[in-house]
């Protein structure tokens, strides 16, 4: 029902941006890009911006120096305040373009005023899968390279992004503040991706991301802004350390030494979280007020860096978890039908041995007995019998539900095996009643036979008439009240039935049982219709979604708006284009009414399932917790920060690599000291019915 875009950002959606023309000028623009319901992307154009913004490539970033204002920008003021921010952001905007460029394997930018000016840098930018069609790739004269720069703002438009304020001559002359204002609706459109009205849902959504994840830092860090909260560094250096606590120790850093902690972060997140350093220390410490922009675009990269790892993290954790239960269940079903069939076969023998009785008491003594046992070890039995059956059911029902391998007990420990050993017990237990029956019967004659020589006769005669008064009453009750049957042959005290060793209270009992796992039933395959959607619903989601609405929604009614609605998801990294986040809205309004916290649960609930993921994504997001190695290892678990018992299955079930191979180009966290290695890809080989 709902499409979101998680972390991948391709495609283009139809959208609208303005641009202004200063640092506080408003700008609007929307999300970009559309997903498949399992995360996988259908690339379209406008740019290599669009095959890589939530990229995890390392550029070589231009010097401190480059990237910055030309020697003569039109349109850019080049001296104090202005100034300041304008080179900021030249600087940051030309190293995130730069990043794009790499991707395609084509040369970075220097200057955005010169390497806009002839069109062509701009076209390389927003060229993908499609053509723009012929263009002067060595423009001279100005006519081609405004001509260059017109197709490549016309072939922005045409993707639903609206321009205003610029023109093709604008870029050819080197206007400053509107290269930076179209290059930041790039930035929000795809590093971003959810705007709303003067970018406030954008920036509420990432301002709330980090407001959560440094939570455990406060008041030392204290993240109210895109400003001066990260003016000294420490906001950085937490959001690394809340993720990958491996890799800086926050707790040791001199908080005051605000250049050092900038520094840290910076080197940290470049070299081993793959961001690139969009941003210089300078431009954080030694100005009066970080450029918002500047930081929002740096931010953005540790948002979708982060959110990318939890995303794959929590697949390994729902998939570990469905795959621990089933191990556990198949365990339980063969460890209890193997004592069901013990239990059955050391009753049947212990009946094959048992002593004739002597006496009528004794006789009635094994029959209380065997009523006994039909009162508590049977019916345990009974129950035990139809649990195990409905067990396997419930194995079976997963294994299809998650195309896993399929699987079978053990020899012996079969449910076919468990049938014929209860039928051939049911024979026994028959004989068994049968057999006390008899010798209730003869020894009663005997009985019978010493009191008939007691007691005057007019007493006997009439205790006989009085049971020969009830039978006809029993008859007619026979077929119409077993209840009523049951009473009246306790009232007669008639002990022996060699037709059933059902009782009354056997077949009641059985009733219950039968009821009791229907519903039993029922709830089960319901809840696996489902599955999917709810297996990713913990208490602390469910707490966090919550905690999201309550942030956002509107106090006099309590529910959302459409904006409020992106923004809420763009706290949790949900990310919709502006047309389909209309779409879903009403798709809500229509079932609930209004947006309430009812119809939020129900949208997150259908977008989480996601986590139950497909073979090839549970591939990936091993990959992506094993550092991009082909096998994962002791120190990846701890980084992924996946729950002890989790870790504790999966180093159970994993086959162990003997002999890791190397390392390829680009893949991190190598093997080493006593770390075991664990081959996750025959695992997923030996879990899924391919």
């Amino acid at each position: 029902m709902y499409s979101p875009i998680m972390m991948e950002r391709r495609g283009s959606q139809h959208a609208s941006s303005s641009i202004g023309t200063g640092p506080g000028t408003p700008t609007k623009s929307s999300s970009a890009g559309v997903v498949d319901r399992r995360g996988h992307g259908r690339a379209k154009s406008l740019g290599a911006a669009s095959a890589s913004f939530g990229g995890g490539s390392i550029l070589g970033s231009p010097k401190p120096s480059q990237g910055g204002l030309s020697p003569n920008p039109s349109g850019g003021g080049a001296g104090g305040v202005e100034y300041e921010w304008a080179d900021i952001q030249a600087r940051t905007f030309c190293k995130w373009l730069n990043k794009q460029l790499e991707s395609q394997g084509l040369e970075p930018m220097t200057d955005l005023v010169l390497d806009f000016s002839n069109g062509v840098k701009l076209i390389q930018e927003i060229m993908s899968e499609e053509s723009l069609g012929r263009y002067v790739k060595k423009p001279t004269m100005r006519v081609q390279k405004a001509e260059n720069a017109a197709k490549a703002l016309n072939f922005i438009r045409d993707k639903g992004i609206k321009l205003t304020n610029i023109g093709p001559e604008d870029i050819v002359d080197g206007n400053l503040k509107l290269i930076l204002g179209m290059i930041w609706t790039l930035i929000l459109r795809f590093t971003i991706a959810t705007i709303t009205e003067e970018g406030l849902s954008a920036k509420d959504g990432l301002l709330l991301w980090c407001q959560r994840k440094t939570a455990p830092y406060n008041p030392e860090v204290d993240v109210q802004n895109f400003k001066k909260s990260f003016a000294d560094g420490l906001a950085l250096c937490a959001l690394i350390h809340r993720h990958r606590p491996e890799l800086l120790d926050y707790h040791a850093l001199d908080k005051n030494d605000k250049r050092a902690n900038t520094e840290l972060a910076f080197k940290v997140a470049e070299e081993r979280l793959g961001i690139p350093r969009l941003l210089e220390v300078q431009d954080l410490c030694d100005v009066e007020t970080p450029d918002e922009r500047s930081v929002m675009t740096y931010v953005a990269e540790f948002f979708h860096k982060f959110s990318s790892e939890e995303t794959g993290a929590r697949r390994v954790e729902k998939f570990a978890e469905l795959m621990q239960g089933l191990w556990t269940n198949k365990n339980d079903f063969e460890r209890r039908l193997s004592l069901l069939l013990e239990s059955l076969s050391s009753t049947q023998f212990s009946w094959s041995t048992a002593p004739q009785p002597d006496t009528y008491p004794d006789a009635i003594a094994h029959l209380n007995r065997f009523n006994d046992y039909k009162k508590t070890s049977k019916r345990g039995w009974v129950k035990e019998r139809q649990e195990l059956a409905a067990l396997y059911s419930n194995i079976q029902t997963k294994i299809k539900t998650y195309a896993l391998r399929p699987w079978e007990p053990k020899d012996g420990l079969r449910l076919e095996n468990l049938e014929r050993h209860w039928t051939d017990f049911l024979v026994a237990e028959t004989a068994r009643s049968r057999a006390i029956n008899a010798s209730i019967r003869e020894l009663q004659q005997v009985e019978q036979a010493i009191g008939a020589l007691r007691g005057p006769l007019s007493e006997q005669k009439q205790t006989l008439s009085s049971l020969a008064d009830t039978l006809p009453a029993l008859r007619n009750v026979l077929n119409t009240d077993i209840a009523a049957v049951n009473d009246s042959c306790l009232e007669a005290k008639v002990e022996e039935n060699d037709y059933t060793v059902l009782t009354f209270d056997d077949l009641e009992y059985e009733l219950e049982l039968a009821e009791a796992g229907v519903k039993k039933k029922i709830a089960f395959v319901d809840n696996q219709m489902v599955s999917v959607k709810h297996t990713n619903v913990t208490p602390a989601k469910l707490e966090e979604f919550e905690a999201t609405f309550k942030h956002f929604a509107w106090e006099e009614t309590n529910t959302l708006g459409v904006w409020e609605m992106h923004s809420a998801l763009a706290s949790l990294g949900i990310v919709y284009a502006e047309e389909e986040i209309g779409v879903i809205y009403t798709e809500l309004e229509s079932k609930f009414g209004a947006v309430t916290y009812e119809a939020w649960l129900d949208l997150l609930v259908d977008l989480t399932k996601d986590d139950a993921s497909s073979p090839e994504q549970l591939r990936e997001a091993f990959r992506g917790v094993a550092g991009n190695k082909p096998y994962i290892t002791d120190l990846d678990f701890q980084y992924a920060q996946l729950p002890k018992e989790t870790v504790r299955f999966l180093e159970e079930v994993m086959p162990i690599e003997e002999s890791p191979a190397p390392l390829d180009e680009g893949q991190e966290r190598p093997l080493g000291g006593t770390q075991r290695a664990f081959d996750y890809n025959l695992f997923l080989e030996k879990s899924f019915a391919y």
